[in-house]
Formats: C-alpha cells, structure tokens, sequence
C-alpha cells in the first residue's frame, strides 16, 4: 500500500530514494471497517488520512438530520477542518465501506517536515492543488441546480451511484431522496 502513496506523490515530483526511504518511514497504514466513526462532533481531531481503499463520508446532524458535507475515495486526503487545533470538531467522519488509509498526525508531520523539507514543500503543492478543485467543485455547486448537480457527479465521480446509499447521495446533492429519485426518472426519460 505504501507504493500507492509513492504513485499518486509521483504525479507532482520526481520521487528520489531520499523522497521514498522518508516516505516508507513516516507512513503508518491502518485499516476500519464499513461504519467505523473516525471522528464525531465534539471532538478534537489529531488525525488525517490518505485513502488508500474505500470511502469515507462527512457530515453534519442539524436538527436531527444527516447532511452529508463530502465523500472521500481512492487518492484523496481527508483532512479534518479542526486537524491539528484544540477545538472541537462540528462534524463526523464514518467510513461507508472498508478502508485502508495512511495516518497523519501533527506531531510526526512536524518531525517529519523538520528531517525532509522536500517533503513539506511536496504537501504544499499537493495542498495548493486540493484547494483550488475544491474552490471549482463549491463554485460549480452553489452555480447550479440539483439536476445539474446530479449530472455534474456522474460525470465527475460515477463510481458514488455504486458505492454510497441514495439517500446520502441526495443529502450530498442537497435535496430529498424523492427529488433525486424524481430527477433519475427524468434523465432516463430523456434518453
């Protein structure tokens, strides 16, 4: 799993031995079942992950109801809004199915960076990068309606229809389970 790590770094640098010998070092792997909660509301986060394998959803309970805020797959960094802080966290991460994910903590991101400032000046790069989809994926969002938004998803990431519930996948989109049922019947009538 690590060499998994090494690929997706390898799409923003040249990955040196030195690069790889840090790497294998500072990187802990570990793996939680469909439904583990990595992180509920209320608590302070001390942890990141970079999924290897599986999803995990984010969300939110206002007023009793589930909204979910994002869902992370393959090759992407959950970081948590509070990582590193001593507030508490508004939201919960659970993982939707089996995943393998490295861990990150501040401390050894610290160490880490201090002994390979190659490394550190990498994860800006990467951070630089994270930022900007996500500023285009909110702009696309909040700049559409939700059939657009359901479509936007196929298009983007069409492996979520076959790996997340409906009913999350409508809380993700911003709508009821009826209307995303609504908008299905209505894209397939249009073929």
């Amino acid at each position: 799993m690590k060499s998994e790590i090494l690929k997706y770094l390898s799409k923003y640098t040249k990955v040196t031995n030195e690069l790889e010998s840090a790497i294998i070092k500072s990187t802990f792997i570990e793996s939680f079942k469909k439904g583990t909660i990595l992180l509920n509301a209320g608590d302070i986060s001390n942890e990141c992950y970079f999924l290897l394998k599986g999803c995990i959803r984010s969300y939110i309970i206002e007023n009793g109801e589930e909204k979910t805020i994002e869902f992370y797959t393959e090759e992407q960094v959950v970081t948590p809004f509070n990582y590193g802080k001593s507030t508490p966290s508004n939201y919960y991460l659970e993982c939707t199915e089996n995943v393998i994910v490295s861990v990150g903590n501040p401390k050894l991101e610290k160490e880490t960076f201090l002994q390979y400032p190659q490394l550190e000046s990498l994860s800006r790069v990467i951070a630089e990068v994270i930022m900007a989809k996500n500023q285009d994926s909110f702009a696309k969002f909040k700049t559409s309606n939700p059939e657009e938004r359901y479509l936007n998803m196929l298009k983007e990431r069409p492996e979520l229809i076959q790996r997340v519930p409906q009913h999350q996948i409508a809380s993700y989109l911003g709508i009821k389970p009826e209307s995303l049922s609504r908008i299905r019947k209505r894209i397939i009538n249009k073929k």
